[in-house]
């Protein structure tokens, strides 16, 4: 028993012969799992010999920078002051004339300003409250003497009544503009303009499908629509009529802020604009009750005589 035992462990232990090892099939492995165990070991590798970069830390004088020196920001504000003009420009000059509500003042008054050599900027008419009554705004750039000479001969018209000139006073100044400002883009408006004749539309169809496909043309156009609004809102207007290839802006505000958004238009493309002309009214003072009750009270208390005063008798 002991005999056997000892046989069939010997015989575990003995090594295999050759018999033994060519009937043990060698297994294969998958080429997959070398690629990507030679592709991870690489990444690793790669990682290791470039090691990432760590960003330096933020600093007190990035998060809490100092405040810049005096000399720092007087060059600034004058770096970023727009240059002044070595030519003086004119003054400007609002005349408001109240006239006769009948045929041929306009006629009258803009000859008079034409005889003298005036440039007219702006001309506003209509009619007032008063049936028989006309309100003529006009804004002129001269010289102060001769404005004067040209407003004094206007007031010795028959149908005047009267010119107020609101040079130098706190007034409201308000224009009306209305502009048609392509959605296409600016490469379309040579295109639009030329689309009156019958073909015209088809060339724009034509030109977008070159550029682009339909729905990149849609997108482009609905861009644009969508800045021309926010461009509006920003100036109080509003946007008054869409169609498939422009759209109309109203806005009402002073001239200097129409220049400013006409600009800013101009880059999608002006179709049409049409500007109203300046209308002008002077803003109302402010009076305080109690100023006006301590100015009453000093004009009493100096309009009194000392009776000390008065010669005898």
């Amino acid at each position: 028993m002991w005999t056997s035992r000892i046989l069939s462990s010997a015989t575990r232990a003995a090594p295999l012969t050759n018999s033994a090892m060519a009937a043990v099939k060698p297994t294969r492995i998958n080429p997959m799992i070398l690629r990507q165990s030679s592709s991870s070991t690489s990444a690793i590798s790669y990682k290791r010999s470039h090691p990432h970069k760590r960003h330096p830390a933020l600093t007190s004088d990035y998060l809490h920078p100092a405040p810049p020196s005096a000399e720092e920001a007087v060059s600034n504000i004058l770096y970023n002051t727009p240059p002044i003009g070595q030519t003086r420009t004119k003054q400007r000059h609002i005349f408001n004339c109240l006239v006769q509500n009948e045929p041929g003042v306009l006629s009258r008054v803009s000859g008079i300003l034409a005889g003298r050599g005036f440039n007219i900027d702006s001309l506003v008419v209509a009619k007032t409250e008063v049936a028989d009554l006309s309100r003529m705004t006009i804004v002129l750039r001269d010289e102060s003497n001769m404005i004067e000479q040209a407003r004094r001969q206007l007031e010795d018209l028959v149908p005047v009544w009267a010119v107020l000139d609101y040079t130098g006073f706190k007034v409201i100044e308000r224009e009306l503009l209305l502009v048609k400002v392509s959605i296409l883009g600016p490469e379309h408006v040579r295109a639009q303009m030329n689309s009156r004749s019958p073909n015209g539309w088809q060339l724009v169809q034509e030109e977008a499908e070159e550029d682009m496909t339909p729905s990149n043309a849609l997108r482009q156009t609905h861009g644009h629509l969508k800045s021309l609004t926010e461009l509006t809102k920003l100036f109080q207007g509003k946007v008054v009529d869409v169609s498939g290839d422009c759209a109309v802006i109203e806005l009402s505000a002073k001239p200097d802020r129409i220049d400013a958004f006409v600009k800013l238009v101009k880059p999608f493309g002006i179709l049409e604009a049409a500007r109203s002309g300046m209308m002008a009214m002077p803003r109302s003072p402010i009076y305080d009750r109690h100023e006006m009750e301590g100015e009453e009270e000093f004009q009493e208390e100096g309009s009194g005589v000392d009776a000390s005063l008065l010669p005898p008798g």
